[in-house]
């Protein structure tokens, strides 16, 4: 007899709908399971094997053949658990073939036969609404999650039985002694009544003391979704500036929320409670991360990294220069594309990464050689270095470069109280909705995104405003990528100041934003 059900394979952030067929023929009793699966996958048999007799359904002692098609997708993962165990049950005859065949079933199983919640149920769900199979089967602690996407119509499992009795159209069985810790699995979390957590209190702003340039770097990032390095003492306030960005940031769009869910459910780290996340995200990786960590990998298929989770966010890399040569160089992809593309041997698989990058850099391996620089310690040699670990091409695709002084005692002592991540926001929010004016009938959403050849083309500025710019590149002090980058920072602080233009005033303090005054000073 045959049995067909659906799941879901994952690649990235791409779903493939799976269709798996299960076969249960006379001979000799054995369990074979083909269509290239991975490692936890193959121990799938066990597992349904052990969770059906445990259910009341043992499998029949026969010869068992489960194919997942299509046969050269690689797959991965304890997701097919649900999928094969209901596949066989129709093949056995324990429920109707017709119901098994037109659910997508999600979820791992244990060997009480508990259905066990699992990764990417998000992406796999928005896959199979795509592919026209809008009703699922998905462990109850995914059910949250899974109802996040339009159109679908899930049902919520905590154990085998339940399947059963879904696809019979019986009610829920009663559970009652039959699963441990009141139904749930221990660690798991319980799914809050109004789906929605309580949210916790953003950094402000009016914490940090003094820092107007940093401050205003800031905003100007904010503005035009720009890239940023600061380079300062310790304790001036990098760390403090950096994780206020996310809090001057507007709320992510309907389309950006759903992307950004869909990466955190398949990393793992997705509250369902909260619902969609709306915040853009924050990511601040130690500085002893590995390029799989931040960029994504590991064995097999790819996992998405730290780069991918902040989407649509901050990536904040605090002690910059210390992090690895590789792992640094590693970025230059998705700064330039907003995605990022890891091949392996198992296939290739694609991560949006269109994130804000921050970093914070002391100005030599002691710290001190800001300001009048007469505490240092460090030889000129080895300031060069340190800050030499900052490639150029990474440098080349960071927007704003700036100082950050340390905070003097008169600024600590002044009365008047800095403004508010509130205060600075609606600045912010109308710079972007001058800019969104400007944007309308295009696909950017901000002034970091705009082509550099529309710049120097349909909004080519005029040549006296251009003037110290294209000083700068004839003397050879900026590329090209960067003189597209000062324009787009113009565009910013032309927003900001309610401009329709930049002006040469702009273009000059966009030219010493980028280039921490070097430019200016040569």
């Amino acid at each position: 007899m045959l049995g067909r059900s659906l799941s879901v394979g994952l690649v990235g952030l791409e779903g493939h709908l799976v269709e798996v067929e299960a076969d249960v023929a006379n001979g000799l009793p054995a369990f074979t399971l083909v269509g290239l699966p991975d490692a936890a996958l193959t121990e799938a048999r066990d597992r349904v094997r052990a969770a059906s007799a445990n259910a009341g359904c043992p499998l029949p002692s026969r010869r068992i053949t489960v194919n997942l098609s299509p046969a050269a997708l690689p797959k991965a993962g304890t997701a097919f658990d649900l999928a094969v165990a209901a596949a066989l049950l129709a093949a056995s005859g324990t429920v109707p073939a017709a119901s098994v065949a037109g659910r997508v079933h999600l979820g791992e199983l244990g060997l009480d036969g508990r259905v066990r919640p699992v990764r990417g149920v998000l992406p796999a769900v928005v896959a199979a609404v795509a592919a026209g199979r809008p009703r699922l089967v998905v462990p109850e602690a995914n059910t949250l999650e899974a109802r996040l996407v339009p159109g679908a119509e899930v049902t919520g499992v905590r154990h085998l039985l339940d399947v059963v009795a879904l696809h019979r159209g019986e009610p829920p069985p009663s559970l009652e002694g039959v699963l441990p810790h009141g139904g749930r699995l221990l660690g798991d979390r319980v799914p809050h009544p109004s789906g929605k957590e309580a949210s916790r209190p953003a950094p402000d702003l009016a914490d940090v003391v003094g820092q107007p340039d940093g401050r205003h770097a800031l905003e100007v990032a904010a503005v035009g979704g720009h890239h940023l390095l600061m380079v300062g003492p310790p304790g001036a306030g990098k760390t403090m500036l950096a994780e206020r960005l996310p809090g001057l940031l507007p709320d992510l769009t309907q389309a950006a929320a759903l992307e950004v869910t869909a990466v955190h459910s398949l990393a793992g780290t997705l509250d369902p409670d909260a619902g969609l996340r709306r915040r853009p995200p924050f990511e601040n990786p130690h500085h002893t991360t590995t390029v799989a960590a931040l960029v994504g990998g590991g064995s097999g298929i790819p996992r998405p990294g730290a780069a991918s989770r902040a989407h649509r966010g901050v990536l904040f890399l605090d002690e910059a220069p210390e992090f690895g040569a590789r792992a640094l160089e590693a970025l230059r992809q998705p700064l330039e594309h907003g995605q990022l593309v890891i091949q392996r041997a198992m296939g290739v698989a694609r991560f949006p990464a269109r994130f804000q990058l921050v970093m914070a850099a002391n100005p030599c391996p002691c710290g001190m050689s800001g300001g009048k620089g007469d505490r240092c310690v460090c030889s000129p040699l080895s300031r060069r270095r340190y800050l030499g670990r900052l490639s150029g091409p990474l440098l080349d695709r960071v927007d704003l470069q700036v100082e950050v002084q340390a905070v003097s005692r008169a600024e600590m002592a002044r009365a008047t109280a800095p403004e508010s991540t509130a205060r600075v926001g609606a600045r912010i929010r109308a710079a972007r909705e001058t800019a969104a004016v400007r944007f309308t009938g295009l696909p950017w959403a901000c002034n970091a995104d705009v082509p550099g050849a529309w710049l120097r083309g349909r909004w080519r500025l005029a040549s006296g405003t251009t003037r110290d710019l294209d000083l700068a590149v004839d003397r050879g002090r900026l590329s090209i990528r960067g003189y597209d980058r000062v324009l787009r920072i113009a565009w910013s602080l032309a927003d900001l100041a309610g401009r329709n233009v930049p002006d040469r005033d702009d273009v000059g303090q966009a030219l010493l934003l980028r280039c921490r005054g070097a430019v200016a000073a040569a």
